[in-house]
């Protein structure tokens, strides 16, 4: 079972873990999660991803990859790490880092959290991706406007929260 680390309002380390996905938190507490932006060099074009029809929550949206970041973890681990689960691209030795971060606070869901945005450049080719089928659905290369119409139509997640990554 995969632990994530508890975080204070502060975003300071409590000491304390959670299991994944495990909604009983309280007020005050939070978990860290992290999303990778990934520009290609050659077009200036971000690759997204379509979410699993399957998937029980924003199933068939677009994304960016990201996830939880587990125990023990910092938060460009973990970025790495699911941007290289996800997409088969390895991102240790391209442009960019960490951008901005934000808190959401679900008084009620016991689902607070913190995301740590990251943006890279590098360049790569379709030839590169691997995507997990389990979790993706399809993928494009798409320019800051293509992304903003998606978050226009309600269909791309957390885009009013991280539409800032695809400014230059």
């Amino acid at each position: 079972m995969e632990h994530w680390d508890i975080y204070d309002v502060n975003k300071e380390l409590t000491g304390r873990t959670m299991e994944r996905n495990d909604w009983n938190m309280k007020a005050g507490d939070y978990h860290l999660t992290v999303l990778g932006v990934i520009r290609r060099k050659s077009d200036g074009k971000y690759l997204i991803t379509k979410r699993v029809m399957t998937k029980s929550w924003a199933a068939g949206w677009w994304e960016v990859s990201g996830g939880g970041v587990q125990a023990g973890e910092t938060s460009l681990e973990a970025v790495k790490r699911e941007i290289k689960e996800e997409t088969g691209l390895d991102v240790s030795q391209a442009e960019g880092g960490f951008i901005f971060d934000y808190r959401r606070d679900n008084p009620g869901e016991g689902d607070n959290y913190f995301v740590d945005v990251y943006r890279f450049s590098l360049d790569f080719t379709e030839e590169d991706l691997d995507f997990q089928e389990k979790e993706i659905d399809g993928f494009m290369f798409a320019s800051p406007a293509e992304i903003a119409a998606f978050g226009k139509q309600g269909i791309f997640l957390h885009y009013d929260s991280i539409k800032k990554a695809f400014e230059e």
